[in-house]
């Protein structure tokens, strides 16, 4: 047991009054009146209230803050069904369209259902019947390997990237989000997705990319059949 006697060089101090309760269980049981009498200032209308009391509203307010954690889940679960939904939906459509007009519903679908302001892409080895489409122009090697080193989406501010040039209005693109399209996740890229938005926190670092990932690998799941058979 913790030694309470007083020593006037070495007072008894906050710590030694908490040590010796924590250890004593019983002093409670034996000076029960301490209880009804201890009075505390509630935070919510500093008026006195007993030990119990303030116990009381310290597990409401506990309550209080699980009750918003949960519906916080509750409302990022549904959130993310809907999102789902929305994939799945753009997938379907995207797959029963005729090869050569998927890039164009691609991006519409892209800007409209997800709500994203600016969308464009390019790809390179692509059959020879689809050479003269918009989005087969003339990409740069260095695009090419950069699509390539990616191995998740890159999220963040525009910094003058050479893919944010393919954009209908690259100054108005404060952040971006660059998605490698790929067959397979071991392969090459063969195209580059670009998502731009004025707002410089739509794309930003900190944010998860798990929902860029599955339409990374949805679109280049897609746009696969317009590349030419020798790639």
């Amino acid at each position: 047991m913790t030694n309470t006697s007083i020593n006037p060089m070495n007072p008894i101090t906050e710590d030694d009054i908490a040590d010796f309760l924590t250890n004593t269980p019983d002093f409670f049981e034996r000076h029960a009146q301490i209880l009804a009498a201890v009075q505390l200032t509630s935070p919510h209308n500093h008026r006195s209230v007993s030990l119990q009391e303030r116990q009381a509203e310290m597990l409401r307010e506990k309550i209080r803050a699980l009750e918003m954690r949960i519906m916080d889940m509750i409302r990022h679960g549904n959130e993310n069904m809907i999102i789902a939904e929305k994939l799945q939906r753009w997938a379907c459509e995207l797959l029963q369209t005729p090869a050569a007009q998927r890039v164009e519903l691609a991006l519409q679908n892209i800007q409209t259902r997800f709500q994203v302001p600016q969308a464009a892409l390019r790809l390179w080895g692509v059959d020879a019947a689809h050479a003269s489409a918009a989005y087969c122009q003339p990409v740069s090697d260095e695009v090419k390997h950069l699509a390539s080193s990616y191995d998740a989406p890159y999220v963040g501010l525009n910094t003058g990237l050479e893919a944010v040039q393919w954009l209908q209005a690259p100054t108005a693109a404060a952040s971006v989000a660059l998605m490698a399209l790929r067959t397979r996740k071991d392969e090459p890229a063969f195209g580059l997705l670009v998502l731009a938005s004025p707002d410089a926190q739509r794309f930003n670092s900190a944010m998860g990319t798990d929902f860029l990932e599955q339409l990374s690998a949805l679109c280049g799941a897609a746009l696969a059949a317009l590349l030419s058979p020798e790639v």
